[in-house]
């Protein structure tokens, strides 16, 4: 059957939203467009199900047909972000329950306890009603799951039925309770429990609760998400088969793992907002910087993105949802500046993506997303991003388009790292998101194509770079230590690397906790910086700020780098090197530059909001900055392939290297 391939353009569509006179229209006018594929059903259960057992689906089998007619593909959701209300009163416990300990109502979406049994088998019999109907028809390309895990901090959730779960995998985990007594600690504060059923969720203690409690009660979370996903793989796959399954991901959704997750399905794909992301992530991003990019997005939010989530499912991956104009949600909605809503796509494109969707098809004028654009407005007239979405139609049609490739380094990425470093961050500025991306931000203004690692990815693949970088990584495994220990690809670890075991306690040797041969220090005691306070370096411009480890060399390490009070910075024993705290951006770019450099790893120099995407000999750049950037002044050994020298704000262009950069 057809499946979607590189350089596909959807569309995200909610038929059951107008008349359906409508349709037909609009199936025409998305053709006409150049869309290959639309999107249909996350939210549509109360459409397919309006009383218990009465299932309508005569309308999604009408779209089908007509949509194929008009040879546009469909990729299929489940309903069940949004269940019904008939549905919550027979179950009233399905409802999740937040930190504070108030259980959630109904009346938006995301309304449902990812452990509870009956609402999985409510999912599961749902699921099961439409594919066995539709999974097989053969506009049917794709199944989205669910719609947006995770969203509206719904991952964790604080109920009876989460409390009787977490006993449950509490007790399959430890098999004894001395031994979870002993794993936790708790002999501290007299905590010991006499058994499962004493012990209690994490989030109503008087002051905080045991970090490998919390840690715990992530990784159960995390699990029951992983299920959840898993009873619906397992029907699509069964009753609509050769059908490729997706999820859509989203930006700083960090509660679950998406590499597990990822292992279920075909392809990943994530919801791209630029400009909603930049005005909400105010602890990346300082206000000049916001207003700097407010009309196009920080440079590298959404790449990194893209990077990690092709990561996460073996390399084939997705945007479901990218913005086409203002939003509804982000503390301001700013309109993206002319270019912007094609660039978006095209950059997706030049990481690799096989397909691009916006949402949406055409702007509500009702309900709760009313004030988010469409690339039709609600009177069906064209908003601004429907030309830009045709420009891209046609440019990835027209263009031979080259393969992205390997990255030149890579980034190993840890969720239960995430986890550890927000349960107990030490230091009010301490996230492990904010780290890696300011290190993943640094290679990128070097020029640099990045891929990411799970740690059990780096056990075996590490070797395939020249650099690798693991930043923060909270405890090391076996697999992991063996990789270290045998690579020849220069690797660089810290801060906080390897400093915890896997029970969450601070190993008997200090950190790192890595074999003896092969570790670089030991960590007698660390500090978190307050804003404004800053550990200038020694011979070296920058400095460190909020967080230094006052660290001792070990074996034959030599000290490569030192603050001004003389301690060290930046150690080497062997292929490793151990970063002694959290770099600022001068200091970061010395070391990225000097590191590429014994790693033989060619470097430019990128001008501020232009970045560069390798695909073998030629290359993507982008332009997110409001100035005019002559290409032919990045490197003496380029021509452009496609666009102009003089690369345009918002502009796109691909490049040949003329010889080996």
């Amino acid at each position: 059957m057809d499946t979607v391939t590189r350089g596909q353009l959807g569309v995200c569509y909610f038929p059951e939203h107008w008349d359906a006179a409508d349709w037909p229209s609009d199936a025409e006018e998305m053709r006409a467009l150049g869309i290959d594929f639309v999107r249909i059903g996350e939210f549509s259960w109360g459409v397919t199900e309006p009383d218990p057992g009465t299932i309508n689906l005569d309308w999604l089998q009408d779209i089908l047909d007509l949509l194929h007619s008009h040879d546009i593909k469909v990729v299929l959701c489940t309903p069940t972000a949004t269940p019904p209300k008939w549905l919550v009163d027979t179950m009233p416990d399905m409802l999740a329950t937040g930190r504070d300990g108030r259980q959630r109502g109904f009346g938006s979406r995301r309304h449902y306890s990812f452990a509870h049994m009956g609402y999985r088998r409510e999912c599961a019999r749902i699921t099961r009603i439409i594919a066995a109907q539709c999974g097989q028809h053969p506009a049917v390309i794709g199944w989205q799951t669910d719609n947006e895990y995770g969203c509206h901090d719904t991952t964790l959730s604080y109920s009876p039925v989460d409390l009787a779960g977490f006993r449950d995998w509490l007790a399959q985990r430890y098999q004894s309770v001395e031994r979870l007594n002993r794993s936790w600690g708790n002999v501290f504060w007299s905590m010991q429990y006499r058994h499962f059923d004493e012990v209690e969720l994490p989030n109503q203690t008087v002051t905080e609760a045991n970090p490998a409690h919390w840690l715990d009660f992530y990784r159960f979370t995390s699990q029951m998400v992983a299920e959840f996903n898993k009873l619906q793989v397992d029907i699509l796959r069964e009753l609509s088969p050769g059908r490729d399954i997706i999820h859509n991901f989203m930006g700083r959704i960090l509660d679950f793992d998406h590499f597990t997750l990822g292992a279920q399905l075909d392809i990943s794909s994530w919801d791209s907002y630029p400009l909603g992301f930049l005005d909400q992530q105010r602890d990346l991003f300082d206000t000049p910087h916001r207003l700097h990019f407010a009309r196009s997005g920080d440079p590298d939010f959404q790449a990194f993105h893209h990077d990690l989530y092709r990561a996460t499912s073996g390399g084939r991956w997705w945007i479901m949802e990218q913005q086409p104009g203002p939003v509804n949600w982000a503390p301001n909605n700013i309109a993206p500046r002319d270019g912007m809503i094609s660039l978006w796509a095209l950059e997706a494109f030049a990481h690799g993506a096989e397909a691009v969707s916006y949402f949406r098809w055409r702007q509500l004028p009702f309900a709760q997303e009313q004030m988010h654009a469409g690339l039709l407005r609600p009177d069906r007239s064209h908003a601004e991003g429907f030309a830009e979405a045709s420009a891209v139609a046609a440019l990835i049609r027209e263009v031979e388009w080259p393969t992205t490739t390997k990255g030149d380094v890579a980034i190993v990425f840890d969720y239960e790292s995430a986890w550890a470093w927000n349960i107990q961050p030490q230091g009010e500025t301490f996230d492990y998101f904010s780290l890696v991306f300011d290190i993943y931000r640094g290679l990128r203004q070097l020029g640099l194509s990045v891929d990411f690692l799970s740690p059990s990815m780096a056990a075996s693949r590490m070797e395939d770079y020249a650099m690798c970088l693991v930043p923060g990584t909270f405890t090391c495994d076996e697999a992991m230590a063996n990789a270290l220990a045998t690579t020849s690809s220069r690797v660089i670890l810290g801060p906080r690397t390897a400093s915890k075991t896997g029970d969450f306690a601070i190993p008997d040797t200090l950190a790192p906790l890595l074999p003896d041969a092969i570790s670089p220090a030991r960590i007698s005691h660390v500090e978190s910086l307050a804003a404004g306070l800053r550990v200038e370096m020694r011979d070296r411009q920058g400095y460190l700020h909020r967080w230094r480890e006052f660290a001792t060399p070990v074996g034959d390490a030599a000290v490569l780098a030192s603050t001004i009070d003389g301690r060290p910075a930046l150690l080497r024993r062997g292929q490793l090197d151990y970063l002694c705290g959290w770099p600022d951006s001068q200091y970061l770019d010395q070391m990225l530059r000097d590191a590429c450099h014994a790693a033989g790893i060619a470097t430019i120099n990128m001008p501020d909001g232009v970045r560069l995407r390798r695909a073998g000999n030629k290359g993507f750049v982008v332009n997110y900055s409001d100035k005019i950037v002559d290409l032919m002044a990045l490197a003496g050994n380029i021509s452009v392939f496609h666009g102009s020298e003089k690369l345009l704000p918002s502009g796109f262009a691909i490049i040949a290297f003329d010889a080996p950069a």
